[in-house]
């Protein structure tokens, strides 16, 4: 599996900033930020798959422009996976006819541009041999993390969480773990805010690394524009035995 940084900010405001998305091969997304709106139309059409982490904007803001632009240029619907709440979420505020066509129901029901495919915590969806389980989360509203498994190697991503005892009961069973990109939205002088928006600081990630079993390289995404500096030098001060990166642009993995 190649897998392609397209977008790791927690927010925008340069050409640099682009908000959660991760390319898979060419053909799945693991969510569909402002980031995929550097693909050129081509490979947009390519897509077959989005995996949908939870229904905040930064991670789905360009669903619906993908389906809008490349709908009838396939001969299948593009399926989007999420939670059963994810789903309902996203059929009642976005693709709804008010805010967004219900491309679900475009240009048939029959013959959909969408189609939606629910996933839970913990059950793996193979697409043509790659493995891609739904891992706990703890946020605002239903969300998951991802396991990317080739077989080969893994990769798993939090996704927006707070402190989640679940998510390293799942990733300590990953025998060929390889690279973890976890969040850290905000510094430890907003503790409280992430707190309560159910992020975290670099307090916060050192307790949750600090559960984790197996050996992998971190990478720390989600970091919230105008503090990306301050935030990642508290993490290098407190959890520095990691060695954590910063998730970058275009940064490219391979399991």
């Amino acid at each position: 599996m190649k897998i392609r940084i397209l977008g790791c900010s927690g927010g925008i405001g340069g050409r640099h900033l682009r908000t959660t998305s991760i390319l898979v091969d060419h053909d799945i997304l693991i969510d569909a930020g402002t980031g995929v709106g550097d693909l050129a139309i081509a490979e947009l059409a390519q897509l077959d798959h989005v995996f949908i982490t939870h229904s905040h904007l930064d991670h789905l803001a360009c669903l619906p422009f993908i389906v809008d632009t490349v709908g009838d240029m396939r001969t299948r619907p593009l399926i989007v996976h999420a939670t059963e709440p994810t789903i309902e979420i996203m059929r009642s505020h976005i693709f709804n006819w008010a805010v967004w066509p219900d491309f679900s129901e475009i240009p048939s029901v029959e013959k959909p541009f969408l189609r939606f495919s629910p996933i839970r915590v913990g059950e793996a969806v193979e697409i043509d041999g790659r493995r891609i389980v739904p891992l706990p989360a703890n946020h605002t509203v239903p969300a998951v993390g991802y396991h990317l498994d080739s077989g080969a190697g893994s990769l798993v991503f939090s996704g927006d969480t707070g402190p989640c005892p679940e998510l390293w009961h799942y990733v300590n069973q990953i025998r060929n773990l390889r690279y973890l990109i976890i969040e850290c939205a905000f510094s430890d002088r907003e503790k409280r805010l992430a707190m309560a928006s159910l992020h975290l600081c670099p307090s916060m990630l050192l307790e949750e690394l600090a559960q984790l079993q197996r050996d992998a390289e971190v990478f720390i995404t989600h970091l919230k524009p105008g503090q990306i500096e301050l935030t990642m030098q508290e993490i290098e001060d407190s959890i520095g035995e990691f060695r954590p990166g910063m998730l970058q642009n275009n940064q490219l993995f391979e399991i």
